[in-house]
């Protein structure tokens, strides 16, 4: 049965053949190729950040007592000055009672004293009295004084303390967890709540050590710290839901010391937060732009994955394709690699088609390499 099979493809072939049908013929394909040369390119550098409220304040009362009103609820947005909570005021109230009964009746001995002293002072001019009784005298008036002043600051304390009672917002801002409740007895280590000053909100993030190496290789030293931030581009803040904040950020400050520990720099980027989207604690990622020179870039597509390596074939003198182990980096924008090892200046690679050569592979032939020189 096979013979019989066999006879009559033979046949077909011949019959083919002799009546003048073009048999199909193998066609010779090449691959698009690029010659490899270094570019001045923005890389965007990502870092994780957390956001924080440029004027984030701790609300702790300044005296002791019983929490009698919560003024403000969780969430909600408060100006500078704006009552927040208040205190039973009632002992604050007698002290200062009580201070200003002193305050009066050191007042009294000090107009007695005065009396006193400026009498003897003209007995004395009248040889009347000796100068111990003048000299005493004296003293009595300058020690009345003194209880004089006493009392005054302890009505001046009296009163700061009575104002205490009254717990005020000291900038702008939106209330945050208020773990308190009225009738509780709290103290100046009692945290009633946090005040997050959100008109401007801060990112903060480290820079890595590998940056840091960058800006020590460019001369970047402290004098030059602020020199440097003002030059660097705007940032973005992304969300960890992917959405990029509107507005556009400015980085504002950086340590001057290298975190011992993971030897990084802390940063700060101000973003400005007009809507009051952007709250203390908040989580996502800092995107700043900053140019790299002398890089070579491969589109993507010319770079094979295997494993745990990376190859992009080499189109050698005779056209032939070689793999070459090479290190890449993304350049993020989403269709380029950048290497960094493997290839040189002047290597032809293969780009379209690349995972589709075999090692030996011819992938030009003489007139498409004439025609791309």
């Amino acid at each position: 049965m096979k013979s019989i099979k066999l006879t009559l493809m033979l046949s077909t072939v011949a019959v083919l053949a002799s009546c003048g049908v073009d048999m199909p013929k193998e066609t010779q394909s090449s691959f698009e190729t690029l010659t490899v040369k270094t570019s001045d390119i923005e890389l965007p550098y990502k870092f994780s950040a957390r956001m924080k409220g440029q004027n984030d304040v701790t609300v702790m009362p300044q005296v002791s007592g019983q929490l009698i009103k919560i003024c403000v609820a969780e969430g909600q947005q408060v100006k500078r000055g704006q009552t927040l909570f208040v205190i039973d005021s009632r002992n604050a109230q007698l002290e200062l009672e009580a201070a200003q009964a002193n305050l009066q009746a050191a007042l009294a001995q000090e107009n007695s004293a005065k009396l006193e002293y400026e009498s003897n002072k003209n007995l004395y001019d009248k040889r009347i009295v000796s100068s111990y009784m003048l000299n005493n005298s004296e003293n009595s008036y300058k020690q009345a004084q003194a209880s004089v002043a006493q009392a005054r600051a302890s009505v001046s304390r009296a009163k700061v303390n009575l104002g205490f009672c009254t717990i005020t917002a000291s900038v702008s801002g939106v209330i945050g967890e208020i773990p308190v409740r009225v009738g509780d007895q709290v103290s100046p280590a009692t945290q009633l709540t946090m005040l997050s000053g959100n008109t401007t909100m801060n990112a903060e993030f480290s820079l890595t050590e590998s940056i840091i190496e960058g800006m020590v290789q460019e001369g970047i030293n402290i004098a030059d710290k602020e020199k440097y931030l003002a030059n660097l581009p705007p940032a973005t803040f992304v969300m960890k839901n992917g959405t990029e904040y509107p507005h556009k950020g400015r980085i504002v400050s950086m340590s001057g010391v290298v975190n011992s520990a993971t030897g990084s720099l802390t940063l700060k980027v101000s973003f400005p937060n007009p809507e009051g989207h952007l709250y203390s604690g908040i989580q996502g990622t800092v995107v700043i732009l900053l140019g790299e020179k002398d890089v070579m870039v491969v589109p993507q597509n010319a770079v094979i994955r295997m494993q745990d390596k990376s190859i992009v074939y080499k189109v050698q003198a005779d056209s032939t394709a070689t793999a070459i182990d090479v290190t890449t980096a993304d350049a993020g924008n989403g269709k380029d690699f950048i290497v960094t090892s493997g290839l040189n200046v002047g290597d032809r690679i293969v780009t379209t088609g690349a995972n589709n050569v075999t090692e030996g592979q011819k992938v030009l032939f003489p007139e498409e390499v004439k025609s791309e020189e």
